[in-house]
């Protein structure tokens, strides 16, 4: 059995994409995944899985959405064991922790290619700081991700994947349910 985290794109923000978080939990108990624990209302779901093929769980995930809660949501998926290296090999620096909502991770749905990270700095008209490693980016928004033009749209469009934003606090709050569910 393996521990995973689900990471939902562009639910609940806007008024779109609406999905109860309880509907959220009931649908991964019937599609065969065990104890699903969701934090906030954006999508993050920690759950036990006793199919070790992540892209397949991904998969019936996707269908279940769509067909139990009529959305199409694409959706990211980590072992805990990927989740916590990528925070524990975080870029930032302890001043920029101390503005933990302007520290983000993007979680990319593949690997990022070299040439278009480097496009994607060099077209950015704001001035975070970019840091990919993998299948993630590791994003400072310098002057906050409110007035930042550095969305998840731009990204996805320069690097060719699907991407979903979670701020340092949101993280936090996964790994501190990873911990407990593994307790």
């Amino acid at each position: 059995m393996s521990i995973a985290v689900s990471l939902l794109r562009g639910i609940n923000v806007g008024g779109h994409n609406k999905i109860r978080m309880a509907d959220l939990r009931d649908l991964y108990i019937a599609l065969g995944m065990r104890k699903p624990r969701t934090i906030l209302q954006s999508g993050n779901v920690v759950f036990a899985c006793e199919d070790r093929d992540l892209a397949r769980a991904k998969g019936h995930i996707e269908v279940g959405i769509r067909e139990y809660l009529s959305l199409d949501v694409q959706v990211i998926l980590r072992s805990s064991a990927d989740f916590r290296a990528t925070i524990n090999n975080h870029p930032f620096s302890a001043s920029q922790l101390m503005e933990p909502r302007k520290a983000a991770i993007v979680f990319l749905s593949a690997a990022a290619n070299g040439p278009a990270v480097a496009q994607l700095r060099e077209d950015n008209p704001g001035r975070e700081a970019i840091v990919a490693a993998g299948s993630e980016l590791y994003v400072y928004y310098t002057d906050g991700m409110a007035r930042s033009k550095l969305d998840n749209k731009r990204m996805e469009r320069a690097l060719g994947v699907g991407a979903t934003v979670r701020n340092w606090n949101t993280c936090q709050r996964i790994l501190k349910l990873l911990d407990e569910f593994a307790a």
